[in-house]
């Protein structure tokens, strides 16, 4: 495990080389119709869906003990004129057509279509993705990962220094990101700006996990629209009628998830930003469905 890191490590390049090759091997990107892209497009995808016996996970206060529910596991596609970026790979594939019923933990998890035929219905093949970056490296975010071998994948060092410890981190399979190994990575630390232009920005929200992100778009009809990664998983988890936020469980450092509750919610209300809770099923609905987008 060691070798694997150092490896990584030792094969990134310095920022400012970093930055070059990123710009050397980013071209305009295209739309459907093959027209250049103008601006930034967001497309939802449909990459699975988990289903609960108990949600008590989801609150380490026991706001939901006993409770049904269920939530959704989309993959985000961002088109941008000078590339790809690909946001969480959800389940995987390897869930189509099955029919599992709960584990031990109580979750049965579904998959209905395969995220390659999704990619292709809006004409992108993966050898046209650009970039992949992750929130954070749970096994519901990972799954499609490894049919991207040819674009630069984004990765948070410390995400990546915690899923590959030992033993393997709870809800993380090491398995569906083994591709980071031999891929072109470009590791970072903090705050990331993926096209260098301010609208497609990766920002720091540890606390879920020591690496977690959330990704915030600046979009020219829309305006700033945030993805939560896992800093919330359903709409009640905000901070509410004085309230603070509902975190679960499974979390790797209460303080930090705070603290990064209290930078993002300050980050909506200044800069008058959407929010879309990924796993949240009214938040993905409220999103057009693809082929359509949000520009």
């Amino acid at each position: 495990m060691t070798m694997v890191r150092s490896r990584l490590k030792k094969s990134t390049l310095p920022c400012f080389f970093s930055l070059l090759l990123g710009l050397a091997t980013t071209g305009p990107a295209a739309a459907a119709n093959g027209e250049p892209l103008t601006g930034v497009r967001l497309y939802a995808l449909d990459c699975g869906s988990m289903s609960f016996t108990n949600m008590g996970i989801f609150s380490d206060t026991d706001d939901y003990d006993g409770k049904t529910g269920s939530i959704v596991d989309p993959c985000f596609v961002i088109r941008h004129p000078k590339g790809i970026l690909l946001w969480d790979l959800g389940l995987g594939d390897a869930y189509i057509g099955r029919n599992d019923p709960p584990n031990h933990d109580g979750v049965s998890m579904q998959v209905r279509a395969k995220f390659l035929d999704e990619l292709a219905a809006i004409g992108i093949a993966p050898a046209d993705v650009t970039f992949l970056a992750f929130s954070h490296f749970h096994m519901d975010h990972t799954g499609n990962a490894n049919a991207f071998t040819t674009p630069t994948w984004i990765v948070n060092q410390a995400e990546l220094d915690w899923a590959l410890g030992t033993p393997t981190p709870p809800v993380v399979d090491p398995r569906t990101f083994s591709a980071v190994r031999t891929v072109r990575t470009r590791m970072i630390s903090g705050d990331y700006d993926v096209f260098q232009d301010g609208t497609v920005r990766i920002l720091k929200a540890p606390g879920h996990t020591p690496g977690s992100q959330v990704l915030l778009l600046k979009l020219a009809h829309a305006g700033p629209v945030l993805l939560s990664g896992d800093l919330y998983h359903v709409r009640s988890d905000r901070p509410h009628d004085g309230a603070s936020a509902r975190l679960m469980r499974v979390n790797s450092s209460r303080s930090e998830s705070l603290a990064s509750v209290d930078r993002i919610e300050t980050l909506l209300k200044n800069l008058h930003a959407r929010l879309v809770i990924q796993h949240d099923p009214e938040d993905i609905k409220s999103l057009p469905a693809s082929p359509a987008y949000l520009d």
